[in-house]
């Protein structure tokens, strides 16, 4: 049994880290309380410090983690598990867990509805839908 839900995502992230210097083209498959799960290109030593950026609408954040395990995906790169250092990236995780939400939603409109919704407008609606069953 998992000590933290994980949430999907399919949001764009950026890492950096001195044990594998060109890790491109990354995207955040998974994300909780206790770190995330990343799909990228390049194998990642367990054990490294990298530093983590995910942009998300106007403000990125920021944080470190550590490299939990990397799995290779055969012909698909490989899945990273990152666990975050500190409790103050916690609650940086937790905001983008939201903002993941958010904008899965934003795409789904699009695709399901046809209809284009800014940032703002797909946060007032998801806010509305499905703030009071998000996981505390």
């Amino acid at each position: 049994m998992r000590e933290f839900i994980r949430h999907p995502s399919d949001i764009p992230i950026s890492i950096c880290s001195n044990c594998s210097p060109d890790v491109k083209n990354n995207c955040l498959k998974n994300i909780s309380l206790g770190g995330l799960c990343i799909s990228t290109k390049n194998y990642i030593e367990p054990g490294c410090v990298i530093c983590i950026k995910i942009q998300v609408l106007d403000q990125p954040c920021e944080t470190t983690g550590i490299v939990a395990w990397c799995k290779n995906k055969k012909n698909k790169g490989y899945e990273v598990g990152i666990k975050l250092e500190n409790s103050a990236a916690e609650d940086s995780i937790r905001m983008v867990e939201q903002v993941c939400h958010i904008e899965h939603y934003r795409r789904n409109v699009l695709k399901k509805e046809g209809r284009r919704l800014n940032s703002e407008e797909a946060a007032k609606e998801w806010i509305t839908l499905f703030a009071d069953k998000f996981p505390r």
